[in-house]
């Protein structure tokens, strides 16, 4: 493997923008690692008390720390041509880190705390400081000197975390996520480098916008996973049918929402965005609001075909109502980021969402899931009679 003349493992003009199989099989790993932070939240939720709290933001912890992992793997391949073999040997050993992570996240603040925060470490740190190499005396090296600065600065929180426990390792892990998030944002300011240009980074639009939409499809997997399992794990009554009924359905709607326009043209927008850099760090934003969202939301309706005339509690009412409430606010940012514009259904759902919070602790859990999922539908078909509208109003204008 040649570490020298690295700028050829960049990619060129010539290069596919379609995500390679490669990277569609380490999709693979993250529909398997969402499923385990899904499983790891409905085993916390399944008896609502006082540490609700604490456990949602572990598994947030958790969700950012993967979403993380998986954007900068997809900015590193928008940069670099995945169809080199140095290249692929780079995205299989972030599959089995992954992997890794992903096996430890239902005890990952408990025993398996080293195994996710070691694996997270050394790919963020090896993975530049690897390219880097392949770059050695070229300026576009730069940018992998940014990151494994970066990635020294948190790396010792992280660490330190993992071989602590309790709230202090919560705390710790929370000041590594931040520290890299803040990273991100800034673009990665270093001492006497400076913050990264936009025009160095090279990315490929068309690539990037795949990689997002194919993302959002695995976390719509991950829901259809989680389920499936929950109803064929249980008894199949008048109840659980419809709870399962009203999940798939919600399933189709957050895809049909999603996909409304924006998601068509996603990479239109990159193509066209003045400044691919900056488009490529909000949609990142955007898209992790989505995600959760929707991770949350089949949290939810786990719990719904668990327990549909149980009692709705405050946490389960949060996960219920909040996961479609947070993928409805990403998706507001996303519809301006592509159009410049607010549909101003997407705000009223939100608005409808926030006023049936409270009185639904009076309802049992599949009562809210039908108000959610009716709200859900009142956006999806005003989609298709605003589509129809303008079509004939175009049919009927004159020429």
């Amino acid at each position: 493997m040649v570490l020298s003349g690295g700028g050829e493992l960049l990619r060129g003009s010539e290069s596919s923008m379609r995500p390679t199989f490669l990277e569609l099989f380490l999709d693979l790993v993250y529909v398997f690692a969402l499923t385990r932070v899904s499983q790891r939240l409905v085993q916390d939720f399944a008896q609502p008390d006082d540490t609700s709290f604490t456990q949602a933001l572990r598994a947030l912890v958790l969700l950012l720390t993967l979403w993380l992992l998986w954007t900068m793997t997809t900015l590193m391949t928008s940069r670099f041509d995945p169809e080199r073999p140095a290249i692929q040997v780079v995205v299989v050993a972030t599959m089995f880190a992954s992997m890794v992570m992903a096996v430890a996240v239902p005890q990952a603040f408990e025993e398996h705390g080293p195994a996710f925060a070691l694996a997270y470490v050394a790919t963020q740190f090896g993975r530049p400081f690897f390219l880097g190499i392949t770059l050695w005396g070229d300026p576009r090296q730069r940018i992998s000197i940014r990151l494994v600065f970066w990635v020294l600065c948190t790396a010792p929180l992280w660490i330190a975390g993992a071989f602590t426990t309790g709230g202090t390792r919560l705390l710790l892990w929370c000041l590594a996520l931040l520290g890299d998030y803040l990273g991100h944002a800034l673009r990665w300011p270093t001492p006497r480098l400076g913050r990264s240009a936009s025009v160095e980074w090279g990315l490929a639009g068309e690539h990037i916008a795949e990689r997002y939409q194919q993302f959002f499809l695995i976390a719509l997997g991950e829901s259809i996973l989680i389920t499936g399992f929950a109803f064929s794990g249980g008894r199949f009554t008048p109840a659980t049918v419809t709870a399962f009924s009203i999940a798939f359905l919600t399933t189709v709607l957050l895809w049909r929402i999603y996909f409304f326009h924006a998601g068509f043209a996603l990479a239109e927008a990159f193509s066209s965005a003045r400044d691919q850099a900056r488009f490529t760090w909000s949609a990142t934003y955007t898209h992790l609001a989505i995600v959760a969202g929707v991770v949350t939301t089949a949290v939810g309706y786990e719990l719904v075909i668990a327990h549909p005339y149980g009692e709705s509690a405050p946490p389960w009412i949060g996960v219920i109502i909040g996961g479609p409430l947070l993928f409805l606010a990403g998706r507001v940012r996303f519809g301006y980021e592509v159009f410049g514009r607010i549909l101003w259904s997407r705000l009223v759902g939100i608005a409808l969402l926030i006023l049936v919070a409270g009185p639904m602790v009076l309802l049992p859990p599949l009562a809210v899931a039908g108000t959610v999922s009716s709200i859900l539908f009142g956006i999806a078909v005003h989609d298709v009679l605003r589509i129809r509208g303008r079509r004939r109003q175009v049919a009927t204008s004159p020429l």
